[in-house]
């Protein structure tokens, strides 16, 4: 910025030399223009700083003893050449470097001018460069506390997320539990003494694989899957008569085909115990939504009467879904059978 504020200066102080002292101004302008790229070079390296503060003490030291100063008026090239350099030097370096430059600058001032009538200007140029200097240091202690804050900000952002994630994670594990080692459970409870012990134990084995992800339960991958194959294979594997309404050729990342499948999984293990009935429908249709639908006309219920301790629904299907960027849609009475929809993308 300096170099380029006091090209400018200098152009329009060129301007006003008069003719016969013009190959001195061209020869300031020739200084004012090496100057100015050693000041640009200092923001590509450090190490030409020392460089940059000795070119531009060069450049007002010698602007102000060749130009004319008369009766106390100073000449605006040299005044505006020295004052440019003394702020931007408040910025530049700390004071224990900036103060002795800018006292040889005033020296220069008062050598030329002479005490007396250089004294206005001296008081202008240290008014200024008091004025650069507070302003420089109040702005670095604003930014300073803009980066503590936005540190701050961004350890809370990870904390929340780190929360959040954790919160699905426990949620996915729950629903899991519910889907694998519950339904054990309940199998045994409810046919007792006619569940075969050998079958008890490979669910069992079955749930800890799930469970402990040896099975891959947890599908980090986004890649593409082929909803239809993965849902032929939940109908195919269960208990109940599914009738099947798609076209093939559903593609889903495949945490959503995760999520889907699981939540379809739910929702048959749903009919198989309490709906009454042996059969089902499962459908896809595919607009500017990929809609999953599961119905039977079993015995029905009422969503807002089942206790929250009961995970099946809200859990497993619900907030699985939700969870993948979808969601869930529970309709069922008692006497009028359920349909759930799953929607991906929700909204």
């Amino acid at each position: 910025m300096r170099g380029f504020v006091l090209l400018l200066i200098s152009a329009f102080g060129l301007l006003a030399v008069p003719g016969d002292a013009l190959p001195l101004g061209f020869a300031l302008f020739g200084l004012v223009v090496v100057g100015a790229v050693v000041d640009c070079w200092v923001g590509f390296s450090e190490r030409a700083a020392p460089l940059a503060l000795t070119f531009a003490v060069a450049r007002v030291s010698a602007i102000c003893v060749t130009q004319e100063w008369t009766g106390g008026q100073p000449n605006q090239w040299a005044l505006n050449t020295m004052t440019t350099t003394a702020i931007t030097l408040q910025w530049d370096w700390p004071p224990k470097v900036s103060l002795p430059v800018t006292a040889g600058l005033l020296a220069v001032d008062f050598a030329v001018v002479g005490v007396g009538e250089g004294s206005a200007v001296g008081l202008r140029l240290m008014v200024e460069c008091v004025m650069a200097r507070l302003a420089f240091v109040l702005l670095r202690q604003a930014s300073r506390r803009v980066d503590v804050l936005r540190a701050r900000q961004a350890v809370l952002t990870r904390a929340e997320a780190v929360a959040v994630a954790r919160h699905r994670q426990e949620r996915e594990f729950l629903a899991l539990l519910h889907d694998t080692a519950s339904a054990t459970f309940l199998l045994v409870a409810t046919h007792g003494q006619n569940t075969h012990p050998a079958q008890v134990a490979e669910y069992a084995r079955h749930d800890l694989a799930v469970l402990t992800g040896a099975t891959g339960g947890q599908n980090s991958q986004d890649s593409p899957v082929d909803l239809n194959a993965v849902l032929r294979s939940v109908v195919d594997r269960s208990p109940l008569s599914v009738g099947v309404h798609w076209r093939e050729g559903t593609v889903v990342p495949a945490s959503v085909a995760l999520a889907v499948v699981r939540a379809v999984r739910e929702a048959l293990a749903n009919v198989e115990r309490h709906a009454g009935v042996r059969n089902a429908t499962l459908s896809i249709h595919v607009e500017d939504r990929v809609v999953v639908a599961v119905d039977d006309a079993g015995v029905g219920f009422c969503p807002g009467e089942v206790p929250h301790s009961r995970r099946g629904i809200r859990g497993s299907v619900v907030e699985r879904m939700t969870a993948a960027g979808g969601s869930a849609i529970v309709t069922s009475r008692p006497g009028a059978g359920t349909s759930i929809r799953l929607v991906w993308p929700g909204g």
